[in-house]
């Protein structure tokens, strides 16, 4: 594969799980994996250095933050990256799985490419009752605004790292999934879904763990989704 490829993970917490993430990654594909430790209290840094992940800091709280901070890192390597990938660090999506999410991008046909849960296989249990239900209305209201259609908000991804670039990502929380695909709309970028598995993290979700966490999350990437309709 002729194509850069940077792995980004945004990390808060991932002590259990972080290792496991990165043993299943396909590293022949990748030149790196950047693991972005969002401020944690345990190991997690460690565990990701040790595994022999790119480790960097950013204490500012939140998934877009960390993204972000994995982005200007992987950006600044020389030469940059063609393509990102993006996982979570929580061991609930399948790595293993990311020449499959790739692919449209390597054939020429998309700039950004979303793992569906929704579309692939899920362990019971894995996406929770209110994830699903938040998925629905989000593909719904995005058919409806942006003429676009979406099954899944998912965090597994992968996009063309200029497509990235030229959208101005700026949310530093709960919006960040659903800002990049509603840019890519309005941007007119090639978009594509792959079914992808999914199985229960390892741990707590700290978004739709609580009850307040879905809340916030649901009312953030409600919010993210009229606002830039209306720009």
């Amino acid at each position: 594969m002729s194509l850069v490829i940077d792995v980004v993970i945004p990390a808060l917490d991932e002590e259990q799980s972080i290792h496991r993430v990165l043993q299943d990654i396909p590293h022949r594909l990748v030149r790196s994996v950047v693991v972005v430790d969002n401020g944690s209290t345990d190991r997690t840094a460690a565990v990701a250095r040790s595994a022999g992940a790119q480790v960097v800091a950013e204490p500012r709280r939140g998934y877009g933050s960390a993204c972000l901070a994995g982005i200007r890192h992987s950006s600044s390597q020389e030469p940059p990256p063609d393509v990102l990938v993006f996982l979570d660090a929580d061991y609930s999506d399948h790595p293993d799985q990311m020449e499959q999410v790739l692919e449209p991008i390597v054939a020429g046909r998309a700039d950004l490419v979303i793992g569906s849960r929704v579309l692939g296989s899920r362990e019971p249990g894995a996406l929770l009752p209110q994830a699903r239900f938040g998925n629905l209305v989000a593909a719904v209201l995005i058919r409806l605004l942006y003429r676009v259609r979406i099954t899944d908000l998912g965090p597994f991804r992968a996009i063309r790292a200029e497509a990235l670039l030229s959208l101005g990502m700026a949310d530093r929380d709960y919006g960040w999934t659903v800002e990049m695909q509603v840019k890519a709309a309005k941007a007119g970028l090639q978009v594509e879904e792959v079914p992808v598995s999914y199985r229960r993290r390892i741990g707590k979700s700290k978004i739709t763990g609580t009850l307040a966490g879905s809340m916030r999350a649901g009312w953030k990437i409600l919010a993210t989704i009229f606002r830039y309709a209306r720009s």
